[in-house]
């Protein structure tokens, strides 16, 4: 039995726009991943709870979940990153309410000698803001306050907060065992094909 591998391999640095100082991760992906499988490589990668939805926007095209109501023009689920011109760059949309936006920017195309069969984030830097904080005018409302004990908010936004939540902390051991435990290939993904 043969595992279904791309031997090409996209290496992607992906940076939340607005942010400073930036929260950004550099992640290698196999090229046969689709845009579906890339959306759990960045929510794993970034810290991400995937509790909402979700968009890619490439040269002016939106992708994203299957949608009855057509917010999106393609289904992320069905297109392999290898069959979409994703030069230089592409955006990664997370709530739509909070509105995180993810610039993607595409680096030289690899060859590995051995396929790759799971994402791998090589850096980052920064945590990930939390999850419904108010996007960007919220979470820097929120690290004002974090930052100056006298702020009237800043005893609610420590309770609202996990006790080990940092903004500066990124831990890669963490997120690499994590894309391996949720990219780890799966009996139902392993093939058998016979030789034509």
């Amino acid at each position: 039995m043969v595992q279904a591998v791309s031997s090409e391999v996209l290496n992607l640095k992906i940076v939340l726009l607005e942010i400073q100082p930036p929260v950004w991760r550099r992640v290698l992906v196999p090229a046969n991943y689709s845009l579906a499988k890339l959306h759990g490589v960045i929510q794993i990668a970034f810290g991400w709870e995937d509790c909402h939805l979700h968009s890619f926007r490439i040269h002016g095209v939106e992708f994203g979940q299957s949608d009855p109501e057509g917010w999106t023009e393609y289904k992320s689920e069905r297109i392999a990153l290898a069959k979409l011109d994703l030069k230089p760059k592409f955006r990664y949309e997370y709530d739509f309410g909070d509105s995180w936006i993810h610039e993607i920017r595409v680096g030289r195309i690899i060859l590995p000698k051995v396929p790759l069969t799971v994402p791998v984030c090589l850096e980052g830097e920064r945590a990930c803001p939390p999850e419904d904080c108010g996007g960007v005018w919220g979470y820097q409302e929120m690290l004002e306050a974090l930052s100056d004990p006298a702020d009237p908010r800043h005893d609610e936004f420590k309770e609202w907060l996990e006790d080990d939540w940092d903004a500066e902390s990124f831990n890669l051991i963490e997120v690499n065992a994590s894309l391996k435990e949720a990219f780890k290939p799966r009996k139902k993904d392993i093939i058998g094909k016979e030789s034509k």
